[in-house]
């Protein structure tokens, strides 16, 4: 690894520390149309809402997952499918009794917040990936985030495309050098 290279990689690692994944993701889902585009993506096509923030999060310093940050995924799908996925069902399973009953409403709330802090828990993880394995730089070409994330997430069909991009679209500009 040369001079600059080593120069950029901790440049990147400070600029990544000093905006933490959480803040970011709570900032970005809150932009119009974001909330749903991921919604949508996760339920018509499986994709993993804290993944796809993560690789934006990349994204938007200039970065994308090296192949040692994209192995240690496999931990945090496991943590997705264990922990956060069974809570949502159990919470989206609640919704019609939660009208009704003023108990299920209180347990449906509370497993809002544990579904809400078991996400919070892989944004960390992703997070530790990201600053704890060497990172790749996004090509500088036009449309490279979206194929990136493309790629990434397996998405092939026109409509989640559509859905991938117009997220990106929301993406403020890559920040530093690339």
């Amino acid at each position: 690894m040369s001079d600059d290279s080593t120069e950029m990689h901790a440049d990147l690692r400070a600029r990544l520390a000093s905006d933490p994944l959480w803040e970011f993701a709570l900032a970005f889902y809150a932009r119009p149309g974001v909330e749903g585009a991921c919604l949508g993506l996760q339920d018509q096509a499986g994709i993993d809402v804290c993944e796809l923030l993560w690789r934006c999060w990349l994204l938007t310093h200039g970065a994308l997952p090296g192949q040692a940050a994209e192995a240690g995924l496999a931990a945090v799908h496991r943590w997705q499918r264990e922990v956060t996925a069974p809570l949502r069902r159990l919470r989206r399973g609640l919704k019609a009794d939660a009208a009704l009953r003023e108990g299920v409403a209180r347990l449906r709330e509370a497993l809002k917040r544990a579904e809400l802090e078991a996400e919070r828990e892989t944004l960390a993880r992703l997070e530790s990936l990201a600053l704890a394995h060497p990172l790749a730089p996004l090509p500088p070409t036009e449309g490279a985030a979206e194929k990136a994330l493309q790629n990434a997430l397996q998405l092939q069909k026109k409509p989640h495309l559509s859905t991938l991009n117009s997220l990106v679209a929301r993406l403020d500009p890559p920040r530093g050098p690339r």
